[in-house]
């Protein structure tokens, strides 16, 4: 992820895709100084607009640690639902940590095409 602007580089973001299944995980890292400015929606839509249209993908799906408010307000943002907790899913830095889940399929993302 750049910015327009002057191409600096604010985050990451990508597609885990399993191909045999037909979904993908959304995986991504915003730079902080770059929080809460629309840049993750923003990519986030145009990488699942991809995913279901080109890749033609039946789900996608992504993960964030339950402290992590911010990621997953971008997941509901661009039209996933919660699928709930997996309880001490990840251990980080000695912690085991909640990892909650969002997803969304191809019928999701159709019926809110005019969000995209």
């Amino acid at each position: 992820m750049v910015k327009k602007e002057d191409e600096s580089l604010i985050g990451c973001m990508s597609l885990g895709v399993a191909k045999n299944h037909k979904r993908a995980e959304l995986a991504y890292w915003v730079g902080q100084p770059y929080w809460g400015q629309g840049f993750a929606i923003e990519a986030a839509k145009r990488i699942v607009q991809f995913g279901f249209e080109v890749l033609e993908l039946n789900r996608i799906f992504a993960a964030a640690m339950t402290k992590n408010l911010g990621s997953y307000r971008v997941m509901s943002k661009i039209g996933m639902k919660d699928e709930g907790i997996f309880k001490q899913h990840i251990l980080k830095w000695d912690v085991f940590e909640d990892l909650v889940f969002y997803g969304m399929t191809k019928i999701d993302y159709a019926d809110a095409a005019g969000s995209y």
